[in-house]
């Protein structure tokens, strides 16, 4: 299947920038990738949604600095189409993209609200195991009262697909406890090839969408779709919870920070630092200064009033409580 050498320990990374935050967001991801990993030795692909039936308006990139930056951080533009979500799902580009890679060749996707923080290529990926982001809230599924509960709900997806179930539970934890079932945030994911791992992913998510079994029927699945297909994928695929070591991913490495007032609030020193660093230089600050949530917390220092009022080392349990706190103090943006 792999058309690169069994000895090269390279691999692509790709996420997805389109017109407006998302391009923003790529952007510091390349930068801080190039910061943090000097000596990756991979591809950065930067997925672009071009415009067609599934969009209301034009999805691309048109920034001409903006290309100026990515051709110097060495990220190359991957145009995509959109034949099944779009406009109605943008989730669905983190599905569809993985189809213009290269065939047969490993990769790291990663949302484009991530920066790198330290050394990705040192990261031990098994490709052939797969795996996802584990920094995610009990979302899905909304367990109604004399409903079906946890257990009958995912075990009839997995039923669906003709997967074992009883495999794929945390025994540690609690009966009907959301943390027993697998379930990821699609923040990142990886595999060898993304073909097979895409075409996995979109056949399960249009089947949950257009046709989900009885006990899974009435749930809501925008905008959970991605994330209650990503764990049926990955068991499909032969990944588990966690096949990578602790403290890489989602921890030293990279962080998901999801929004920029979220990012000042809860995450490190070392993440703000990286962040103000690769938003320094002039030429990436004369793009970066036309979003205003960037513009304001980081050229103008108004993150360090968020900062302020947030403990790191004892946060608010529920992030809504985070987000409200900084609502109140009109500091809230995305």
């Amino acid at each position: 299947m792999s058309s690169k050498s069994e000895k090269d320990p390279s691999f692509n990374i790709v996420i997805v920038g389109q017109n407006g935050r998302l391009m923003y967001e790529a952007l510091l991801f390349a930068a801080s990738l190039r910061a943090s990993d000097p000596d990756f030795k991979g591809k950065l692909f930067i997925a672009e949604p071009q415009p067609g039936p599934k969009w209301n308006n034009d999805p691309r990139m048109r920034d001409v600095d903006l290309h100026a930056a990515f051709d110097r951080l060495d990220a190359t533009i991957l145009p995509f189409e959109s034949r099944h979500f779009g406009q109605d799902y943008p989730y669905g580009n983190k599905i569809e993209a993985l189809f213009a890679l290269p065939k047969g060749e490993p990769f790291v996707f990663f949302d484009s609200d991530t920066l790198i923080t330290g050394p990705l290529s040192q990261v031990p990926f098994d490709f052939s195991r797969p795996c996802a982001s584990l920094k995610v809230e009990g979302t899905w599924p909304q367990i109604e009262l004399y409903g079906p509960g946890y257990g009958e709900i995912w075990k009839s997806l997995y039923d669906k697909f003709g997967l074992d179930f009883d495999s794929t539970l945390d025994l540690t934890q609690p009966d009907e406890y959301w943390r027993r079932y697998l379930y990821f945030n699609a923040g990142f994911f990886f595999y060898r090839c993304p073909h097979e791992f895409g075409q996995t992913f979109l056949d399960y998510a249009l089947a949950i969408r257009d046709d989900p079994p009885r006990a899974a029927a009435l749930q809501v699945y925008d905008p959970w779709l991605d994330q209650v297909a990503l764990p049926l994928v990955i068991h499909a695929l032969g990944g588990e919870r966690r096949t990578l070591p602790e403290n890489t991913l989602d921890g030293a490495i990279s962080c998901h920070y999801r929004t920029f007032p979220l990012l000042f609030a809860r995450e490190s020193d070392h993440v703000v630092s990286v962040l103000r660093d690769v938003a320094a230089p002039n030429w990436i600050k004369k793009v970066l200064k036309n979003y205003d949530p960037i513009k304001r917390l980081v050229y103008q220092s108004k993150g360090n009033r968020i900062r302020d009022m947030f403990d790191r080392n004892a946060l608010p349990r529920r992030e809504q409580m985070i987000r409200n706190r900084i609502k109140k103090a009109g500091l809230w943006m995305r």
